[in-house]
């Protein structure tokens, strides 16, 4: 930083561009608006797509400071802000998309409505991990399918980043999970405590009727997409099925889900920071999901490796290739 009044931050200046270090003006927070000092800059595949210039519809045009999450600490107060003091430590999904300058930076401006205490059990890197798929998987099946006990719920991608949060989720609140996934997964998807499902070797077909004795699962989430989702709407319970997506794209016949009686819900978790409405709701969500972490029931599952503003390349290279094996964290 070459003054108080600079602070570091990295640019994409156009599509697939390298990361670019450079000095930039520190953001002075406005009304309603909390100045946090960057820890940790969490990485999800929407950041690389906004990066090749293939995501429209987070309008978050090019050159930008990339990152929707982030974990610090309260710098500084905007008008109208109580309930904060600097020193806080926060987390939130807050930045990077709308035009908003992301957290690749050592400071953001940050809607106070998105904050959230910081879980005292998890560290900044930890905690930076989190909001999205957090986010995502709260939305759908806490706000959408009301989970509860004595459900059988399925997540389809059980060892991802919305899917691990997703089988936490709905154990903490008392369902019995399955979780599709890959031979190599197993180990994953059981260590969270669901009921693993190669989707390689069982078709649709085999696991509806070995797991639910042909009837259907309560809940389906897909956070795979494509013809996952297809072969969600077969999974649902007949009559009271809730079919969930977090990647409804595409076309997709409903024939299926309307033959079963059964509902199908979309969650698109970055409306509330694209039009303004629900802000408060998402920092509700982690509140409350801080009340689980907190007490052991819920914990994000982090690459090993670790990243800085210098090699952050080479963690968007992992999230391009797919070869992360957790969540991706740069550390500020």
């Amino acid at each position: 930083m070459t003054d108080s009044l600079q602070m570091r931050a990295l640019i994409v200046d156009s599509a697939n561009a390298p990361l670019r270090l450079a000095s930039i003006p520190r953001p002075v927070p406005g009304a309603g608006q909390v100045l946090v000092r960057i820890a940790a800059s969490g990485v999800n595949p929407l950041d690389g797509k906004i990066r090749s210039g293939q995501a429209t519809h987070a309008r978050q045009p090019l050159p930008a400071v990339l990152g929707m999450d982030l974990a610090g600490t309260v710098e500084a107060l905007g008008e109208g802000v109580s309930g904060w003091v600097p020193g806080d430590e926060v987390y939130a999904m807050a930045t990077g998309i709308g035009g908003v300058q992301g957290s690749l930076a050592e400071y953001a401006v940050v809607d106070a409505r998105l904050l959230a205490r910081k879980p005292a059990n998890l560290n900044m890197r930890e905690a930076a991990g989190l909001p999205l798929v957090l986010i995502t998987a709260w939305e759908g099946l806490v706000d959408r399918a009301r989970v509860h006990s004595g459900q059988k719920v399925l997540i389809h991608g059980g060892a991802g980043g919305v899917g691990h949060v997703a089988v936490q989720i709905a154990r903490a609140f008392g369902a019995e999970v399955f979780a599709t996934g890959s031979a190599r997964q197993q180990g994953i998807i059981e260590a969270l405590g669901a009921t693993f499902i190669d989707y390689h070797t069982s078709s649709v077909e085999d696991y509806v009727g070995q797991h639910t004795a042909g009837e259907g699962f309560d809940i389906v989430y897909d956070t795979v997409g494509g013809e996952t989702l297809d072969t969600s709407f077969k999974a649902a319970r007949v009559y009271n099925g809730h079919v969930l997506s977090c990647l409804g794209w595409g076309l997709h016949s409903l024939a299926p889900l309307s033959f079963r009686g059964a509902t199908y819900s979309g969650v698109f978790t970055l409306l509330p920071l694209l039009t303004g409405q629900g802000r408060a709701h998402h920092g509700d969500i982690l509140r409350e999901a801080a009340l689980l972490i907190e007490v052991g029931k819920l914990k994000p599952m982090l690459d090993p490796r670790q990243f800085t503003l210098q090699t952050a390349e080479a963690a968007h290279g992992l999230l391009v290739s797919g070869e992360a094996q957790g969540r991706l964290v740069v550390e500020i």
